[in-house]
């Protein structure tokens, strides 16, 4: 990974915007601490920082330097280079970013709708979410599956994954608040979740039958995805992976589609160096370059 060429700042030199001052920080963070972490999530998750996250890694990192009554960053940074599991763990749900909402990037939904019906004929269709977040976006996969084919017992399967084990928690849970669905209808409230004493709402059993969550590290050697998947959501991941990492993600991907299947992205994502795989279909929807 190239290092950052620019001579260090002094502490008396004037501040540059855009970069924050380091001189009341709780623990020294230097450039070489920056760039062990930004080859360790690099590694492991494929996740590529750039400098612009060094504030953020900071901030997140340092909840861990106290867990732990580390003094430094040396010391935190000892402790994951040595393979301690459990800190693996909470080190890549400290820096994974988790935002997600209910059927975000609406455009997406009626191409699902209109993709499951026209191939209802071919049995239980398979849908996988690869970056299932706290839920929001498989639960709207299920929820646009019921919908389709109107029924809270459609003929679906969800696969629901994730990196960070906390969210896949929340997303299994399935308990939202108010504020979280409250750009649901109020028929698709009513529909598909029970409001609870305490005011939060709930995902109905029959949804759940459609789920399977498992964490899932995209770039691992193995998968324990099976095809062929009638459709693929990987929204919004791929601007966190390096040119080289998209396309051996993107290189897996497509032998688990199913012929006519569909690969979802997110807004600010395109395909564009890999058309000899994927062949774009509509707005960030693609199907296979046969």
């Amino acid at each position: 990974m190239i290092k950052d060429q620019r001579p260090p700042v002094s502490a008396n030199a004037p501040s540059t915007p855009g970069v924050s001052s380091t001189a009341n920080r709780e623990f020294k963070f230097t450039r070489q601490d920056f760039d062990r972490v930004k080859q360790l999530i690099y590694d492991y998750a494929g996740i590529a920082l750039n400098d612009s996250k060094q504030d953020m890694v900071y901030g997140r990192l340092a909840k861990r330097l106290r867990a732990h009554n580390f003094s430094t960053f040396q010391e935190y940074l000892v402790l994951l280079e040595r393979g301690n599991e459990a800190e693996w763990e909470a080190f890549i749900n400290s820096l994974t970013t988790n935002l997600t909402s209910f059927f975000r990037e609406a455009h997406h939904f009626p191409v699902l709708i209109e993709h499951l019906r026209a191939n209802k004929a071919n049995g239980t269709l398979n849908i996988w979410c690869s970056a299932s977040s706290t839920g929001e976006e498989p639960w709207s996969l299920a929820i646009t599956a019921a919908e389709a084919f109107d029924s809270l017992k459609p003929p679906v399967k969800i696969i629901a994954t994730d990196l960070d084990t906390n969210v896949l928690k929340t997303a299994q849970a399935g308990v939202y608040s108010f504020d979280k669905v409250d750009k649901l209808t109020p028929s698709q409230l009513n529909k598909f979740f029970t409001k609870r004493s305490d005011g939060q709402f709930e995902i109905k059993p029959e949804l759940r039958d459609m789920m399977t969550f498992r964490r899932q590290n995209l770039i691992e050697p193995h998968w324990s995805i099976r095809g062929p998947l009638d459709a693929i959501f990987c929204r919004n991941v791929m601007i966190y992976f390096d040119r080289a990492t998209q396309l051996k993600i993107l290189e897996r991907f497509a032998p688990l589609l199913h012929p006519n299947g569909l690969l979802f992205v997110g807004h600010s994502e395109n395909l564009y160096h890999a058309t000899h795989l994927f062949k774009l279909r509509g707005k960030t929807v693609y199907t296979l370059e046969k």
